[in-house]
């Protein structure tokens, strides 16, 4: 089973077309606005503070404080509902949370300025002025921030799966090949690719935990997931933290087993 996770430039209609191939699949869909809510809600902060990590690039304390703690708690959310399949997301920085090798499809959605210009102009009844500058200071700022949370050009198209240049063709069109897409990939799908996603699902549940319990959340750790066996790694791991850490992971659903180390091996999370 397929998960799109669709990344947007914006005026470039990304979330359109996450809609349309969601009713063409069948599949749920939803958008990172709701999925900003809704971490908001679970994570009892406010919209505003969720959104840091993805309105605007943030500042230098920012960044090593609560932009990632607020990313943890989106990526958590996210990732719980991408591991029950089926699911077709749009906008936000959503395609950077999925896990590579799993069976989730990155998509960009582009268009030229000019085009995408006209369509904010549309979309939020802005003159062709303030169209034009929204369009590109919001296009510095995401860059900027991007590379300074995932350190990754959000415009270098190797990081995605699919680029679509929504400018060319119908919306219809984009629709119909992205649902091909995601028949192909269900009908190649197996168990590994689903234990995947679900491992990913649950270090994203655990590693939220932990950046929220306040005793510990500003602890340097590291946390990933094989077949539900948790291993949290940090440098100040040891007695009485380490119990600390043992107590909050066991609480997240589908942990079979938790290991704490000291030491920092390889792994799949990271808190900075």
């Amino acid at each position: 089973m397929a998960v799109i996770a669709i990344s947007q430039q914006i005026g470039s209609r990304g979330i359109e077309l996450g809609e349309l191939v969601s009713r063409e699949l069948g599949y749920r869909f939803q958008t990172g606005e709701q999925l900003i809510a809704e971490t908001a809600k679970r994570f009892n902060v406010s919209a505003e503070q969720v959104e840091l990590f993805d309105v605007r690039n943030p500042h230098f304390w920012e960044r090593k404080t609560e932009s990632s703690r607020y990313v943890a708690y989106y990526r958590a959310v996210f990732l719980q509902a991408a591991a029950q399949d089926r699911i077709v997301v749009a906008g936000r920085s959503t395609a950077n949370f999925l896990p590579e090798g799993g069976y989730g499809v990155k998509v960009r959605t582009m268009a030229p300025v000019a085009e995408r210009i006209k369509q904010v102009a549309k979309d939020e009844n802005l003159a062709a002025a303030a169209a034009d500058k929204r369009v590109r200071d919001f296009d510095t700022e995401l860059r900027a921030r991007t590379q300074s949370l995932f350190g990754q050009d959000i415009d270098d198209p190797a990081i995605y799966d699919l680029v679509i240049n929504t400018a060319r063709l119908s919306l219809g069109a984009h629709a119909s090949t992205l649902a091909a897409l995601a028949t192909h990939i269900d009908s190649e799908g197996g168990p590994e690719r689903t234990k995947l996603m679900r491992d990913a699902a649950i270090a994203a549940q655990v590693h939220a935990a932990l950046m929220a319990h306040p005793k510990i959340r500003d602890a340097q750790m590291s946390v990933n997931c094989s077949a539900g066996c948790v291993r949290v790694s940090g440098p100040g791991l040891v007695p009485p933290w380490d119990d600390l850490v043992i107590g909050v992971a066991q609480a997240i659903e589908g942990v079979a087993s938790v290991e704490v180390g000291a030491e920092e091996d390889p792994v799949t999370l990271t808190t900075s």
